[in-house]
């Protein structure tokens, strides 16, 4: 009886066992096929991303072949140098009858006008202005739309020039452009020893009009950017012979170049 037993058991095991792989297997297939059917829809959304690429690709191709093909429009002139430049009545530095004239339209709320005044002003100023080969002249143009407190910061600054302080206040407002308000004009006044009530009086419009006649006459010679700069011969009558024109916060060497150039040609006539 034991050994039927033990037969049995064995033949049961038997026929069990073998059913255990055949299910594990049923399952790998099914696994398998869905991984696979998952690549081949990245592969095709792949696919579709490429196709609509390359679709605008072309489209950019064509529309650059279209602009190179069409007509360019012409650029425009740049405007004459004028001939002679008033300098008569501007606040400037250096000997009256230099051989050279700078005439420089600026803004005190101008970030480039700011560069030109700390990298560049003061080596101009030592080589060429404090030796007496160049006057430096000093013309406003404000650019309100852009820096609306630039105007009235000109005003301060001819109002200073009223008390023969020009050229301090010009460096005063050049070193705070943050700090241009009304209330702060009054306070580099105060910082400059200035007569307060006097400088308040002149601040309440006095000096507008200056101002505006220089706007007027840079608008007149072609300025339309700050910093410009002109530069040429002095003239006897307090005007200038206009030969170059610079733009924008250019660097001492440009100047250099400039200068030492047209002041070897004024000196070998």
């Amino acid at each position: 009886m034991v050994r039927q037993a033990i037969w049995i058991t064995a033949a049961a095991l038997a026929v069990a066992v073998p059913a255990l792989p055949a299910r594990a297997q049923e399952t790998e297939p099914t696994a398998l096929q869905q991984q696979i059917e998952k690549l081949n829809a990245g592969q095709e959304a792949l696919r579709k991303e490429l196709q609509a690429v390359q679709r605008q690709l072309q489209e950019i191709r064509t529309l650059l072949q279209q602009q190179a093909r069409a007509p360019q429009p012409a650029q425009p002139a740049a405007a004459p140098l004028p001939a002679e430049l008033a300098v008569a009545g501007a606040p400037f530095k250096g000997a009256a009858d230099a051989v050279l004239t700078i005439v420089e339209f600026s803004d005190f709320q101008c970030p480039f006008c700011g560069r030109h005044w700390t990298q560049t002003y003061g080596q101009l100023d030592k080589e060429y202005v404090s030796t007496g080969a160049v006057k430096y002249v000093f013309r406003h143009f404000p650019l309100e739309r852009i820096h609306p407190q630039a105007f009235k910061a000109g005003e301060a600054a001819e109002c200073a020039a009223a008390q023969n302080r020009f050229w301090d206040m010009h460096d005063r407002l050049f070193a705070n452009q943050q700090a241009l308000f009304p209330g702060d004009l009054v306070t580099h006044a105060q910082a400059l020893g200035l007569d307060e009530a006097k400088f308040t009086g002149c601040l309440a419009g006095q000096t507008a009009a200056r101002v505006r006649q220089d706007v007027t006459l840079g608008t007149q010679a072609g300025v339309n950017s700050t910093p410009t700069f002109f530069v040429g011969l002095t003239m006897p009558d307090g005007k200038m012979k206009v030969l170059r024109k610079l733009n924008g916060a250019l660097p001492f060497a440009t100047f250099k170049t400039t200068l030492d150039g047209l002041l070897a040609d004024a000196r070998a006539r």
